[in-house]
Parts: C-alpha cells; sequence; structure tokens
C-alpha cells in the first residue's frame, strides 16, 4: 500500500470546523459522475476512509494530506469534501491566518484555492505523472467578511478523462470561492489557476541531464584549473 496511507492517524475523530449558521452557508452542487476513479495514491487513501462517518473521515483526511504537503498541513484547512469530480476545503478565520483588518489574508486564500486544485486534478494523475503549478491570478472583488471561507474545485467527466488522456498537459483547473459569512450576490474573489502534468521519468530526465551538464562541465574545467595551480609563481623581480 501507499506510503500515504501510513500517514492515517491512528485516533479517529469526530472534529469538524467552527460551526456557522447554516444560512449563511452557500449551495455546493455536487456533480454527477458515471466515470470510475484512477488507482493512485489519493484514490486509495479515499478508499480506505470512505466508509467512516463523514466527519471523521474529513478530519482523517485533513490529518493525513496535510502531512503531504507540510506547509499546508500547518495553515489548518479543512478537508470537507474529497472525490475525483470535486473538492471543498475550508479555513476558519483564526489569529494565524488574519490580516491588518481581521479578515483571512489574501495568501491563506490565495492558498486555500491551490490546494483545492492541485488536489482534484492529483485525483485523477496517473501515478507516473507528477503536478506543477503553472501560473495563477486571484482578483478580489469586494472585502470578505470576518468568517469561513471554502474553496470549490470541480471537474467534470469530460475533464477528467482529458487528463487521464493527456501523459503531458495543462489545463485550467475551475475553482470557486465561498465567503460564508456573507449573504451578498457578488463574487469576492475569482481565481483561475494554471496546473501542468508531466510524465515522472521526463522529470527525472531533466533533472539527470542537468546533472551531466554539470559533472561535463566541472570534468572539462578541471584539467586547465589542475595545470595552472601546477605551475609555480613567478616574482617578477627575481626574473629580472
Amino acid at each position: 500500500m501507499s506510503g500515504l496511507l501510513k500517514k492515517l492517524p491512528t485516533k479517529l475523530t469526530n472534529k469538524l470546523p467552527a460551526k456557522i449558521s447554516d444560512n449563511t452557508r452557500l449551495p455546493v452542487d455536487k456533480p454527477t459522475s458515471t466515470l470510475k476513479p484512477i488507482s493512485n495514491q489519493f484514490t486509495k487513501l479515499l478508499s480506505v476512509t470512505k466508509y467512516l462517518p463523514a466527519g471523521a473521515r474529513s478530519s482523517i483526511l485533513s490529518k493525513a494530506f496535510g502531512k503531504v504537503v507540510p506547509y499546508v498541513g500547518t495553515t489548518g484547512v479543512y478537508y470537507e469534501t474529497v472525490n475525483p469530480n470535486q473538492v471543498v476545503v475550508s479555513l476558519n478565520n483564526t489569529k494565524a491566518v488574519q490580516n491588518h483588518i481581521g479578515s483571512i489574508h489574501a495568501v491563506a486564500i490565495t492558498l486555500l484555492a491551490e490546494t483545492a486544485t492541485g488536489f482534484i486534478l492529483g485525483l485523477n494523475l496517473p501515478s507516473d505523472r507528477v503536478l506543477l503549478i503553472k501560473s495563477y491570478s486571484v482578483n478580489f472583488y469586494r472585502p470578505i467578511k470576518k468568517g469561513q471561507i471554502a474553496a470549490v474545485a470541480s471537474l467534470s467527466d469530460e475533464q477528467r478523462l482529458d487528463i487521464l488522456n493527456t501523459p503531458k498537459g495543462e489545463m485550467v483547473i475551475p475553482c470557486v470561492i465561498h465567503d460564508r459569512e456573507s449573504d451578498s450576490d457578488r463574487d469576492p474573489i475569482v481565481v483561475e489557476m494554471t496546473w501542468a502534468w508531466i510524465p515522472k521519468s521526463e522529470l527525472e530526465a531533466r533533472r539527470q541531464g542537468k546533472a551531466n551538464e554539470k559533472a561535463a562541465a566541472v570534468a572539462t574545467e578541471s584539467p586547465a584549473d589542475t595545470e595552472q595551480s601546477s605551475q609555480p609563481e613567478v616574482n617578477d623581480e627575481a626574473a629580472k
């Protein structure tokens, strides 16, 4: 079993994110799918936890995924929904992630969007490929409230097939930010995350190629350096 499965906490918990009133939660449409999940370290973890209660499952996934990307694990990102068609992650407004006006910091919001889009791509990527963030833009159209926010990343079956059948490619992963304590109809933030993926063999070849180039450069320079260093220093006055 994948090493990721070893990161499962030994003690189950029903810990949930901070509660907020139901009328402040924007509805999240759950896409339907007829595709079977591919097999990789993430989907294996999902299959191990799928029969757990929702609260315990989310808590365990949050802890396990937080260990996969340690920096993300330090921010308090909570994985509410994780499946190949949709990933919903949320972040509570705590002191550690606040900006100067008491709402969640822009960088933390960007991280939340990056996490949602990155994990949904990871769920649909064969294990012989590696994903890389290529570019992103984040537009803040209105101030967000001081409560919880969530990022919702979704993929259609068509997009999932495109990822599966394209060994090397890129895609803008759709993502919506929900300001859960606001009743405004205007989107607070619009994000666009462009992810790329390549075969792991190509990445390794690139690294190996750079290593070989460096070794060749050192080998080329060494004889000259050695020859120069072996020459005795000549005192100009003595030579006269």
